[in-house]
């Protein structure tokens, strides 16, 4: 039976708490940092329990362990990367190299253009066509550093991956949810694939997939999958009662029953899924650059690493507006009903189909007149990098002062205080924390799951990088909170306020998690801060999004009966629709907690000393023990918050008699 955390609570919590932190000078070492292991036998160990040589062991025989004395896993995993190089390799000719040896050229630039801006007319109208025509008409403009043939090489990937991706995701999530044993052994695996890091996956794959463009599908689709799973598997249990009974009732097959009935109700999470599973790949098809996949990604790491900022948010740009007309393009999928055809000739009855082949031809016509309408005229083409550079050196040159004082005064008196405090917390009194957290939250089960992820970082060996990761994640949730939540109180009160923020969220949240490295490194060149400040911009968004959504869901009624009892509009929002929203900005809290551990690993890039800088290592030493322990701990502290917040949250909708 769970219990709310009372006054008295607290302060049985937090004594002990303190005690064990004020004896920290007498403790011993082993009571501070967990001690490395004594276990015989095994090389480079890294803790009490040596994980890392563990895994790799497993991999080792995964490599050269000759299955029925014929092939090894290695050459089952090599044999499906030759199968995705397969439609790869097309879709690259199709948008890029062209098909060489019959003498075709890649999709012209006014059809992709053209086909863009039909697609957004028939699903949304003209706004929605001007985007997404808009967006890739840029793609050509501003193309003198090769940004057009580096987006086509990153839009032949996605092209490939969201596909598979969306049809694997289908088909587990619609296994598990016709079957109770899968899906109780799928959904704890789902949950450690959502909060694994993006570089987890890189090294593996590099190992059993090797390195290159197919590779690097093969982690976008591994990464992209679980979403769409989890929301066939929501989509399809959350089928009222009534419409299977229909069904029945209509003598449908158990076929008939999943495609005529099932599928067509939980359309709207389908096509949630095929969005999330989009903007999926397109982050991870950036990040996948760290093992050979070309395109935009790997363009913008290199100008990263050569700080050359400028070119870098080009690049960045284009990024972001293919990400934009990809989001608003699934989302409008999913908005859009489906339509009657009209009576009359084919032009009537399809017209955009009709404008999209008239493009072709007409384009087709015109590519034997002037090969313009094929490859956008390169004289004509722009690049902005020299305005960024310059607005760049007018920073450094203007700010340079201000920003350095306020960088290391943040660095010295804010930052560098409260890491001390966090990585010198004994890690038997975290233990007791997380513990007695779990214990009032949920009960013994709760505690023991927790307990178990915490135990497991413990004995890794990687307790202090780990600690220092809770240090970032922990100053950015702080910082997400003072900000995010004022703002969302802010953007409750009036519709239009409510539609600019929301509407501000959704654009930020389509861009590449890499974006928000550019404008921080920037101001404050390469150090904790900028890390600190990337991961706050991109981790704001839930905090906001979520106090919004918790503050207008507030019943009428209860507001309507505060308001008659001669309350005022402040009485009414922190006496009555703060604490009913309550539940809902913690579980918003959980969601910035899990966007920052994301963006953590992300902003290891510019040099921090937490988990992430490992994962680079591990990355850069094909070591792929080392890799997923890491990424399993990086999992484990942003599976032992979300534990925490989601019972805090659910105990507080009881409180309320909300559930």
């Amino acid at each position: 039976m769970t219990r709310q955390l009372n006054y008295k609570h607290w302060a049985l919590l937090i004594g002990p708490f303190l005690a064990l932190y004020t004896l920290r000078p007498v403790l011993p070492d082993w009571a501070i940092t967990p001690p490395k292991s004594c276990l015989a036998g095994c090389a480079n160990i890294e803790g009490m329990i040596p994980f890392v040589d563990w895994v790799n062991i497993v991999i080792n025989f995964l490599r050269k362990y000759e299955i029925f004395g014929v092939f090894t896993f290695r050459d089952v995993t090599r044999g499906i990367s030759n199968a995705i190089e397969v439609p790869l390799e097309f879709t690259e000719s199709l948008l890029h190299n062209g098909f060489s040896d019959v003498g075709i050229e890649p999709i012209a630039w006014v059809i992709l253009v053209g086909l863009a801006a039909i697609f957004g007319w028939y699903l949304k109208g003209w706004r929605l066509a001007l985007l997404g025509g808009g967006c890739f008409f840029y793609l050509a403009l501003f193309s003198k550093r090769g940004i057009w043939d580096l987006s086509m090489q990153t839009l032949s990937a996605i092209s490939v991956s969201a596909p598979l991706a969306g049809i694997i995701g289908l088909s587990l999530g619609i296994w598990a949810a016709k079957n109770k044993r899968v899906e109780q052994a799928l959904w704890p695996i789902l949950n450690v694939l959502q909060s694994l890091p993006h570089f987890s996956y890189l090294v593996l794959v590099a190992i059993f997939f090797g390195v290159g463009s197919k590779a690097g599908v093969i982690a976008t689709i591994v990464f992209a999958f679980p979403p769409m799973t989890r929301l066939t598997l929501l989509g399809i249990k959350g089928i009222s009662s009534e419409i299977r009974e229909a069904g029945t009732m209509a003598g449908c097959t158990p076929r008939q029953m999943l495609f005529k009935v099932e599928l067509p109700a939980a359309r709207p999470e389908l096509m949630l899924g095929v969005n999330q599973v989009i903007m999926q790949c397109l982050a991870m098809v950036v990040i996948a650059s760290f093992i050979g996949q070309s395109g935009l990604g790997h363009d913008l790491l290199t100008r990263l690493q050569r700080l050359a900022i400028g070119q870098a948010l080009e690049v960045g740009i284009a990024v972001v507006f293919i990400a934009i007309a990809l989001d608003r393009f699934s989302q409008a999928m999913a908005a859009k009903e489906p339509v009657h055809l009209r009576h009359g000739a084919f032009w009537i009855r399809h017209p955009y189909m009709s404008a999209a082949i008239g493009l072709i031809a007409v384009t087709v016509v015109l590519s034997f007149v002037t090969p313009y309408v094929v490859r956008f005229p390169q004289h004509l083409t722009i690049s902005t990098s020299t305005i960024w550079d310059a607005i760049v050196d007018y920073i450094t040159f203007h700010f340079y002062g201000p920003l350095g004082l306020f960088r290391d005064a943040f660095l010295v008196y804010f930052l560098i205080p409260i890491r001390t405090f966090i990585t010198s917390i004994p890690w038997l009194a975290v233990i007791a924390l997380v513990t007695y957290l779990g214990w009032r939250m949920g009960g013994w089960k709760s505690a023991l799951i927790v307990v178990s992820f915490v135990l497991f970082i413990a004995t890794s060996g990687y307790w202090v990088r780990a600690m220092i990761t809770v240090y970032m994640v922990f100053v950015s949730l702080i910082m997400c909170a003072l900000i995010g939540i004022p703002l969302g109180i802010w953007a409750s009160r009036r519709t239009w306020s409510t539609r600019l923020v929301q509407n501000l969220c959704d654009t930020f949240q389509t861009f590449p998690s890499f974006i928000y490295l550019l404008p921080v490194v920037m101001l404050f060149q390469i150090n904790d801060v900028s890390a600190i400040f990337a991961i706050i911009i991109y981790a704001l968004i839930p905090i906001t999004r979520y106090t919004i959504f918790g503050l207008n869901n507030v019943p009428q009624h209860i507001i309507e009966a505060a308001a008659t009892s001669g309350c005022t509009e402040n009485q009414i929002l922190w006496k009555v629709r703060m604490p009913i929203a309550f539940p809902e900005i913690v579980l918003g809290l959980n969601q910035t907690l899990m966007f920052g551990l994301f963006m953590v690993m992300i902003a290891g890039f510019i040099g921090t000393v937490d988990l992430s800088q490992e994962i680079f290592r591990a990355l850069s030493f094909n070591d792929g023990g080392k890799g997923l322990v890491i990424g399993l701990c990086v999992a484990f502290i942003g599976l032992t918050a979300d534990r925490l917040l989601v019972e805090w949250a659910e105990n507080r909708k009881r409180m309320y008699g909300i559930v």
